[in-house]
């Protein structure tokens, strides 16, 4: 387990900025928290910034009035992530609060997701976060392996799940830089070791084989032999990281080739435990303690993982004859279960073309409710004041009251096709915003990111595990 230095902290927010940003933010906050008159609000304003000039953030903010501690603390509580890490570098008093809000666990304010990518500008350990709030990126200073190394498989609660050059994978908070080893990819079920003369690891055994008799029919009986950076690019799909709240810990759930299986972790454990009986998952929520995961299909079916055997209970039958689109699941706030179908259109293949020509673009969007009583999907025009957030993400399902930066009735999306990512590292992302009224795309911003790694939404967190 790994965690980033003091002086690495800082360094992660040190672009130059005023510090009469951060005070202008304070003293925005300080009537609701003091139940102060406007007027004398104003007057304190006025003799505050009259004591404001230093040009960067990281000098001292001298001869300003120090405020209490404990206001310190409740003013930062409403901060989001990124002006909370800036405000936490003005000065000694402030980086106390920070501190305190952070070790009391205090801190609780819903976070606007962001977008991390890296750029092919920056060095090998730098990546950055666009702010969707503010319509900016800051630069983050990660630990090793470095972030451009890395396949970035998944998202949640602020924490990345990523596979390094020997296909083992970390979990990682890029905001507080905590990075925590998984168990060995060679504990997978389809994964066995290869070491040479000397007893180092040197390549994988990979297998393709199911537990489903139906599917073993067409699985080869001869395990590839891989390097050890390529097994990613075969093995690793999408990973996700839930809070179980009865067992009081974490558990980490991977969907893997071949054939889009299931294998689950707890934060502790030292094997993968294969859900053999189930293939072709797409996506997966955790939900009330249990595991719900659609496939390709549309089928959903849920896992309690809590018990010395984990047990399956089929929520919603096959949907859907093909497999074109990319199936995603979401809860909504209501309780109940979303599916999402994305389909992507991909351009004509021309015979000796440059490969950076091929693209892919995503052409439409559509939204069902799960009506589990029925055993149906109710189709639904309108996201009624939310908003969706997909790709190798957890999949967003967010109220624009909660996070008024964003566009209600809109899908913010980035790459996920396994094909496309995989095979195409160096080609142009599949990343921007869908009007779900008249179904249209248009661009996050100018492109930021580097195509590889791809770009993933995050949402800030400073938890740690």
């Amino acid at each position: 387990m790994e965690a980033c230095s003091l002086a690495r902290t800082i360094g992660l927010w040190s672009l130059p900025i005023h510090p009469r940003m951060f005070f202008s933010t304070v003293f925005r906050v300080l009537p609701k928290l003091l139940g102060l008159p406007p007027s004398l609000m104003k007057k304190f304003l006025k003799i505050k910034h009259e004591h404001i000039h230093p040009p960067h953030m990281e000098i001292e903010v001298g001869g300003s009035p120090e405020l209490p501690h404990e206001l310190l603390v409740d003013i930062f509580a409403l901060l989001e992530i990124p002006d909370l890490k800036r405000a936490s570098s003005v000065c000694s008093s402030w980086r106390s609060a920070y501190t305190s809000l952070c070790n009391l666990g205090l801190y609780k304010r819903p976070q606007t997701p962001c977008l991390l990518y890296t750029s092919e500008y920056a060095g090998e350990s730098v990546a950055f976060l666009y702010s969707l709030a503010e319509k900016r990126s800051y630069k983050l200073t990660l630990p090793d392996p470095p972030i451009h190394t890395r396949y970035l498989i998944g998202s949640t609660n602020g924490w990345l799940v990523t596979a390094d050059e020997r296909s083992e994978m970390h979990l990682l908070n890029p905001i507080t830089c905590q990075q925590i080893a998984l168990p060995s990819v060679i504990t997978i079920e389809h994964v066995t070791p290869i070491f040479d003369e000397a007893g180092a690891l040197s390549k994988y055994h990979y297998s393709r084989h199911t537990g489903s008799p139906r599917l073993s029919r067409f699985c080869s009986d001869q395990p590839s032999i891989l390097a050890l950076a390529e097994l990613r690019s075969y093995l690793h799909e999408k990973a996700f990281v839930f809070y179980d709240a009865y067992a009081g810990g974490h558990i980490v759930v991977l969907i893997h080739s071949p054939y889009g299986q299931l294998s689950f972790a707890r934060l502790g454990d030292d094997k993968w435990t294969w859900l053999s009986q189930h293939s072709f998952f797409h996506d997966c929520i955790y939900k009330d303690g249990l595991l719900y995961a659609v496939t390709s299909q549309g089928k959903i079916l849920a896992f309690n993982l809590r018990g010395p055997v984990v047990t399956t209970e089929l929520i919603m039958d096959i949907t859907k004859d093909f497999t074109y689109e990319n199936i995603y699941i979401a809860q909504a706030p209501c309780g109940g279960l979303l599916q999402v179908w994305r389909t992507q259109e991909t351009s004509e293949y021309v015979e000796d073309a440059d490969p950076a020509t091929y693209l892919t673009n995503t052409a439409n969007i559509k939204i069902f409710k799960v009506d589990t009583m029925a055993e149906k999907l109710v189709g639904i025009d309108s996201l009624d004041g939310h908003v969706l957030l997909l790709g190798l993400n957890q999949t967003l399902y967010l109220s624009v009251e909660e996070y008024p930066h964003l566009k209600a009735n809109h899908v913010y999306f980035t790459d996920d096709c396994e094909l496309y990512l995989f095979g195409c590292q160096n080609n142009r992302r599949d990343i921007g915003i869908y009007d779900l009224a008249n179904n249209t795309c248009e661009e996050l911003s100018p492109q930021l990111w580097s195509n590889w790694p791809n770009p993933i939404w995050i949402t800030p967190s400073l938890t740690r595990l």
